[in-house]
This record gives C-alpha cells, structure tokens and sequence, in this order.
C-alpha cells in the first residue's frame, strides 16, 4: 500500500509542477530569440553558467536538475521534465527564469541574484527560441 501511495503522491507532485508553467501568463513572458540554429553547448550552456550551474551543476544538483549537460537539461528534476521541446510557453524552466508564476519556483532565487545574475529578457528569449526549435 505504501508504495502505491508513494506512486501516487510523486504522480500528483509532477502534475501540479508542470501544471503550474502552464498557469502563467505567456503574454508576460519576453519572446523568443528571432536567432537560428541554436544549441545546447554553443548558446544555452554559456547562458546556465552564469546563473544556474553552481546549484544545478555535478555536485549535489538541487533538486536532482542538472543544466550543466544537454542530456541533464532534458532529463529534468525529481519532479518531472522542465522544459517541452517545441514548446517553449509551457516549460517550467522558462517560467522560473523569468520570474512568472510561483515566486519560490523563480531562480536564480531573488535572494541570490547578487551573486548569480538573473537572466536577461533577451537571455530568456535565447532559451525560448533554442526550446521551440527542439532543444538540441
């Protein structure tokens, strides 16, 4: 019985995590990069470098996300994946980068903004365009 419960509970754990990126208002999201041929090591790992990898790194990734490989990025967190290539509106990742929907999904968290910036809106428009067209 427990692990069913446990089943379930991480089922509804996932849902409502990706449910929330879907909950934001896409209108306040910047747009996507108009830049083509985007990928993961020459564009977006540069950009997660910055801001992301000393907590979503090798060492003790918080929350089990890794962005410091495209494969990591792809996988997700224990909760589920992030980010819906092709569909950069309803991923998670976007949403918490730009600061929309929950405040203590938003990262970097407002807290350690000064020692890792928080991306920029044309920052964020890179990461958009490099997941609308497939996040390779």
């Amino acid at each position: 019985m427990k692990s069913k419960t446990a089943l379930a509970l991480t089922i509804t754990l996932a849902t409502s995590f990706l449910a929330s990126a879907v909950d934001i208002d896409v209108s306040k999201l910047p747009p996507p990069s108009d830049k083509k041929d985007l990928t993961f090591e020459k564009d977006i790992k540069p950009l997660f470098e910055k801001s992301c990898i000393e907590c979503h790194g090798e060492v003790k990734p918080k929350g089990k996300l890794r962005l410091d490989t495209l494969a990591g990025t792809l996988k997700g967190s224990v909760d589920g994946k992030v980010l819906e290539p092709g569909n950069s509106a309803k991923s998670f990742l976007v949403a918490n980068i730009a600061y929309l929907g929950d405040e203590d999904d938003f990262m970097p968290p407002p807290k350690d903004v000064k020692k890792f910036p928080k991306l920029t809106a044309e920052q964020v428009g890179i990461v958009r365009a490099w997941i609308d067209q497939g996040a390779k």
